[in-house]
């Protein structure tokens, strides 16, 4: 730092390095990206926020912090010194908000909840999801972030935009994966998109969380005696991507539908992930039970009952459902 700088700090602390006094009112203010500093202190001067717009320019200038502001949204309290505010929006301490993505959900759902959370328009999202560069970055293979994203709680600036959140979600799904994990997928014959594919399904059966490392298994099982995995998720996420919209409740037609991702039409795992597994759905694929069962049925209680063969597995739809044909795993 120059002397002129160094002395410029020190007296813009002997006159003021502290927020207003607590209990100031706050404004909000939001500085888009390539704002001018021009611009940025006139927003300041109109919102109350800055009594000495003049001493602002000086120490900002004289700093070089005008080339330093951040862009986002900032809670700001009027009458805070020039240099509390200026180290402020040169930190980046921007107003943070509440981002939760639950586990089981698709990109497409993402984007949605993007849109109503923090007002992120969907194709931003879904084309950052998407974008070749992105997924090279991250050691990504296949054509999208599908599965590749973690589902859980994020804190992110009102500003956020697609990009910088796939990139966010991206990132702690890397700094979330368990090295083991590649070593157990190997072991099961999984490439490391197969591993995350077949959690991805476990995570949209599962509704009791100790029966996903059984509920692996039995996709294991099949996968291993080369039997269809005839996996409900993977219907509903075709059905998706046909009309922008998984369906509930399939119908007995749905089990029909055309597409490389309908399992219950093509052998083995669809082309890649049906959706966002959660941790646990992860380490249920990587640990899975020690079980023989090859189908199961979902009772009332959202427990399944698990069987090892096609008899039993019938038996076990007309007990629960009064006769009915049921769920065709």
């Amino acid at each position: 730092m120059s002397g002129r700088r160094r002395v410029l700090g020190c007296l813009a602390c002997l006159l003021g390095c502290s927020p207003a006094p607590q209990g100031t009112p706050t404004e909000r203010i939001t500085i888009p990206p390539g704002a001018t500093f021009a611009a940025i202190t006139d927003t300041l001067v109109q919102r109350g926020i800055l009594e000495s717009p003049q001493w602002f320019r000086l120490v900002a200038r004289a700093s070089q912090g005008d080339r330093r502001i951040k862009s986002g949204s900032y809670d700001l309290p009027r009458g805070a010194s020039a240099w509390w505010i200026l180290r402020t929006l040169q930190t980046g301490r921007s107003v943070l908000t509440r981002f939760t993505v639950p586990e089981g959900v698709t990109l497409v759902e993402v984007a949605q909840l993007a849109e109503a959370q923090l007002g992120i328009p969907p194709d931003s999202f879904l084309v950052a999801a998407r974008d070749p560069g992105l997924l090279r970055l991250h050691n990504v293979p296949g054509s999208s972030f599908e599965g590749f994203l973690r589902p859980e709680t994020y804190f992110v600036p009102l500003t956020v935009s697609g990009r910088d959140l796939v990139r966010q979600m991206a990132a702690a799904f890397q700094s979330a994966w368990d090295t083991t994990w590649d070593a157990a997928a190997a072991a099961h014959g999984l490439s490391r998109v197969g591993f995350v594919t077949l959690a991805s399904i476990v995570e949209g059966e599962a509704r009791v969380a100790d029966e996903r490392p059984v509920i692996a298994a039995v996709y294991l099982n099949r996968l291993r005696i080369g039997m269809p995995l005839q996996a409900d998720p993977t219907v509903q996420y075709a059905i998706q991507l046909r009309t922008g919209a998984r369906k509930t409740r399939l119908l007995l037609k749905d089990y029909d539908l055309d597409s490389p991702y309908n399992t219950y039409q093509i052998a083995g795992l669809p082309p890649g992930p049906v959706g966002l597994p959660g941790q646990a759905a992860l380490e249920a694929v990587a640990a899975p039970a020690e079980v023989p069962w090859l189908f199961f049925v979902a009772g009332d209680s959202g427990r399944h009952v698990f069987t090892r063969n096609y008899a039993d597995h019938l038996r076990a739809i007309r007990r629960i459902r009064g006769g009915g044909t049921g769920n065709r795993e």
